[in-house]
């Protein structure tokens, strides 16, 4: 048995509430991540149902269908010999959290709820969830009969627990548990953990990958370690806008840069990386090892599993790489720009009606819609069918392709209108 291992994280464009949609696209990540020879797969948070479903977090149906999409996930050949680890709501004795679940081969391993809650600026959790405050502390979960009947199972494990493999051991943070002071990736690592998962639904704002990939480096820098990140990406019908930027680090370099500004509604990341250097790694950090002495220990779920398999059917080890950042011009134009595509096909309207009054106010606006619309040509161009599809029920008309944002190719009735006052 070997060393190495190759894992795979996701940003996925969700969609609140659209649980078929966002079934057939968790499938599609899964099947692109096995197809890259990965055998651990993670998901963005709360993918099942979509990051931004508000107060219909409260509403029972939207706990239930996101049972229904489980068990669909479960069930379905595509999930097969991979772990994978989805996001969803879940009620736990009356009490509403934030949960990912962790999967094998129609056996749930784990289900791991989120311990620090976001609730400043843009972020209500609190509103609907409840953070689970009981470090290292677990329960069981009773599965609702419809999972029962699938999985066999009766509980399966709930609380702040991590999963040992046959090689290796992977803990879970989500999201906000990243930008913590006392972030659980910390004991997690000091207690042998190997591989540390973050699944988030982080929105954008100026400069905020350089701060995310700050967290992600210094975090395997100083505990060595294997780290996966995961997002939301879209619009997700709120006027904030969710810009991917999926990573896979280790050791406090980066290994897998996700795209910030992108039109895909699925993009996964993988990376092969050997669990050696990981171990060598923090064997040589002396300050680290006399904190793990002293940490406490986390339960373990053993699953008889590997993420290392024969050297022979492995990718050649990946390579570190250097982060390429946007400059800030670029994102102030292509993450509005993002934003209004995202809103447009997802309202089904006509386009936009943009009023030039000759000032700065209207002319930058006129510069993101055109940036749109260049980001739409260049995705159709590149093969994205999605695009060309929405593109197409926009216009009502099967046969267009969109050729050049300027030109006869993109007329005014189409996507965008202009009227100078």
């Amino acid at each position: 048995m070997g060393r190495k291992v190759t894992v795979a994280t996701c940003a996925l464009n969700q969609w609140a509430l659209d649980f078929e949609g966002n079934f057939q696209r968790i499938l599609k990540s899964v099947q692109i991540a096995k197809g890259k020879g990965a055998r651990y797969r993670l998901g963005p948070e709360l993918e099942i149902c979509g990051y931004g479903c508000w107060d219909h977090y409260h509403e029972s149906d939207t706990l239930l269908h996101s049972l229904q999409v489980l068990a669909a996930l479960l069930d379905s050949p595509v999930t097969q010999d991979i772990i994978c680890d989805v996001g969803m709501p879940i009620m736990h004795r009356n009490v509403r959290y934030n949960c990912r679940v962790i999967f094998l081969n129609r056996k749930i391993l784990l289900i791991r709820p989120k311990m620090a809650l976001a609730n400043e600026g843009n972020y209500r959790e609190l509103r609907w969830f409840t953070p689970w405050t009981r470090s290292r502390q677990t329960e069981e979960y009773v599965l609702p009969r419809m999972l029962q009947d699938l999985t066999k199972q009766k509980t399966v494990p709930f609380g702040d627990v991590v999963l040992a493999t046959q090689d290796t051991c992977v803990g879970s943070e989500i999201c906000e548990e990243l930008w913590t002071p006392r972030s659980p990736h910390i004991d997690m690592g000091l207690d042998g953990v190997e591989i540390i998962t973050n699944a988030s639904g982080s929105h954008h704002v100026l400069r905020k990958a350089h701060t995310r990939v700050d967290l992600v480096t210094m975090a395997t820098s100083k505990n060595g370690g294997i780290y996966l990140l995961a997002n939301q990406k879209g619009c997700d019908g709120d006027r904030l806008y969710y810009d991917g930027c999926a990573m896979i680090a280790m050791n406090g370099s980066i290994f897998a840069q996700g795209t910030q500004f992108s039109l895909d509604d699925v993009e996964v990341l993988t990376a092969t990386l050997d669990l050696e250097d990981v171990r060598s790694y923090k064997a040589e950090i002396s300050s680290r090892n006399l904190e793990a002495t002293r940490v406490s220990p986390y339960r373990r779920v053993t699953v008889d599993f590997a993420l290392s398999v024969s050297e022979d059917l492995l990718e050649p080890v990946s390579e570190p790489m250097e982060w390429t950042y946007h400059r800030p011009e670029e994102e102030i134009s292509l993450g509005p720009a993002c934003w209004l595509w995202d809103f447009l096909r997802r309202s089904k309207q006509a386009g936009f009606f943009l009023p030039l009054s000759g000032g700065v106010d209207s002319a930058a606006s006129a510069c993101i819609v055109y940036s749109m619309c260049c980001l739409v040509c260049d995705a159709v161009k590149s093969g994205n069918q999605q695009v060309l599809t929405d593109v197409q029920n926009l216009v009502d008309e099967s046969s267009y392709t969109p050729q050049d944002p300027r030109g006869p190719g993109w007329p005014s009735q189409r996507l965008w209108a202009l009227s100078v006052r």
